[in-house]
């Protein structure tokens, strides 16, 4: 078939394409409810318990630049295809996990399959459909198959985890996986970048998150270590040396994973800025609000699932009209307003009290944190693409990826941190602190470590993001800055 011609099963493409990017935004969502049953299941310290997310946002983000050049080079279908049967093959493992350091280990390899899967997938929407109504259509739709898949992971954890076990969060992928990997040799064409170069930049991809994994391990083992313990600013020491000397190896190789040339953009720099301090929050503060709800209040996974719905519902209205408004009024206003309701969130959520209720306690925190989340993640998704070349598309998609997953991982390491770091002194003031008062009070602290992320990112906002959206935007900029 002549490659220049539109496929006629392009549409069945997209669903199968569009199906990989709802499993890998599910798992990511599923598993923080299904987080207390795998504690109490496998007998992790509530300080390890992170690493089943980190593990993962880790491998996902450090390896999503490499991921993409992969298949640039090798040919996205391949490559989007050995990623799907790692990230399969991976799920069934996780699934059969019999210690932490197996799940742990199982979750690390899923992250390398969602590298490898997500940047091919979404180059094989774009070359599948030609450049206007259709691919932007197409675009669309990939975006909201993500939006459903984040408020999917609330509501289908519960019931899996109160049922089956949480086994099942991970069984779920085994069929789409399985059957994605027969259909994608019929319904995918190959493509590989016009005229690329078989170069891959190796020691960039592993100084870079060598680096990121040594900061996150240093802030997960602080509490019990010491802040200035020898392994906690050795490890930290570690991470400054290897993030220059990835600067330094992007600076100075033919085809870096990261051109530091985009970084010259204040905007597409602090977008990005934005998108790290953003992810701390969005992912730090519902782990903590997990272990608040079903370890204290006594929620099950199920009830908690259903009872927390108000936020994946306001997250899509936000990012619905975010979108519309940061393409009106500019990014600045938006953005700020958008940091400003999750440092509303975080204040709300740092009065959670011992014996709390759903509605004195959770509700109201959670009604602002959707629309919160929508308005801050569209904006800086769209912010992260302005003025950026046809050329440099594909880099920025990646890098605003990449700062996302990486934002993540640490949101989760600080704020765990920071909650066993309170707990721990409250319990060693007074003997007679009862154990559930403390971890309150441990995770009252991480929710107002929170607020003052996002404190951080109004200033951020104010002061990188321009006055106007009017900047030229990458053709379907808008959908896909919003991957996720």
């Amino acid at each position: 078939m002549d490659p220049t011609t539109p496929d006629p099963r392009r549409w069945i493409a997209l669903v199968l394409l569009c199906a990989s990017f709802f499993m890998v935004v599910l798992d990511t969502a599923i598993v923080v409810v299904a987080m207390p049953s795998i504690q109490t299941d496998l007998g992790l310290a509530t300080e390890d318990l992170q690493w089943i997310l980190s593990a993962y946002a880790l491998a996902y983000g450090g390896l999503l630049l490499l991921g993409g050049r992969s298949g640039d080079l090798l040919g996205r279908r391949r490559v989007f295809m050995i990623g799907l049967g790692l990230f399969t093959v991976a799920s069934l493992m996780s699934g059969l996990s019999w210690s932490a350091e197996a799940l742990i280990s199982a979750r690390g390899v899923q992250g390398v399959g969602a590298a490898l899967m997500t940047p091919s997938a979404l180059a094989l929407v774009t070359t599948t459909f030609g450049e206007g109504a259709e691919r932007n259509k197409a675009l669309g739709a990939w975006v909201a198959m993500g939006a459903v898949g984040g408020a999917a992971g609330w509501l289908i954890g519960g019931p899996l985890t109160d049922g089956p076990g949480w086994e099942w969060i991970f069984y779920i992928n085994l069929p789409v996986g399985v059957a994605g990997l027969l259909l994608s040799p019929v319904l995918l064409r190959e493509s590989r970048a016009a005229g690329a170069m078989r170069s891959f930049d190796i020691p960039g991809a592993l100084t870079g998150t060598l680096s990121l994994t040594s900061l996150v391990y240093a802030i997960v083992t602080a509490p019990d270590e010491g802040w200035t313990s020898a392994r906690t600013v050795t490890l930290i020491a570690a991470s400054v040396v290897l993030m220059a000397l990835f600067v330094l190896i992007e600076s100075r190789v033919r085809n870096p994973l990261l051109p530091l040339r985009l970084l010259r953009s204040r905007t597409l720099s602090g977008a990005n800025g934005g998108l790290v301090l953003f992810s701390i929050i969005a992912n730090g503060l519902p782990y903590i609000l997990t272990l608040y709800a079903q370890q204290i209040l006594g929620y099950s996974a199920l009830k908690f699932g259903l009872t927390a719905i108000v936020f994946p519902l306001g997250a899509v209205v936000g990012s619905a009209v975010g979108q519309k408004l940061a393409l009106k009024l500019g990014f600045r206003p938006v953005a700020t307003a958008g940091f400003v309701l999750l440092g509303a969130t975080g204040l709300i959520m740092s009065q959670v009290s011992v014996d709390g209720t759903y509605f004195g306690d959770i509700f109201w925190g959670l009604l602002v944190f959707g629309p919160a989340v929508g308005l801050t993640f569209v904006t800086n998704s769209v912010a992260a693409l302005a003025g950026v070349g046809e050329s440099d598309a594909g880099i920025a998609s990646g890098l605003s990826n990449t700062t996302f997953q990486i934002g993540g991982a640490l949101g989760v390491a600080f704020m765990t941190t920071i909650a066993i770091t309170r707990t721990n002194h409250v319990l060693d003031g007074s003997s007679t602190t009862a154990q559930a008062a403390a971890l309150t009070d441990g995770y009252q602290a991480a929710f107002f470590a929170c607020a003052l992320v996002a404190v951080v990112g109004v200033v951020t906002a104010l002061i990188t993001m321009g006055p106007s959206s009017k900047t030229s935007v990458v053709p379907g900029a808008e959908s896909v800055g919003a991957v996720g």
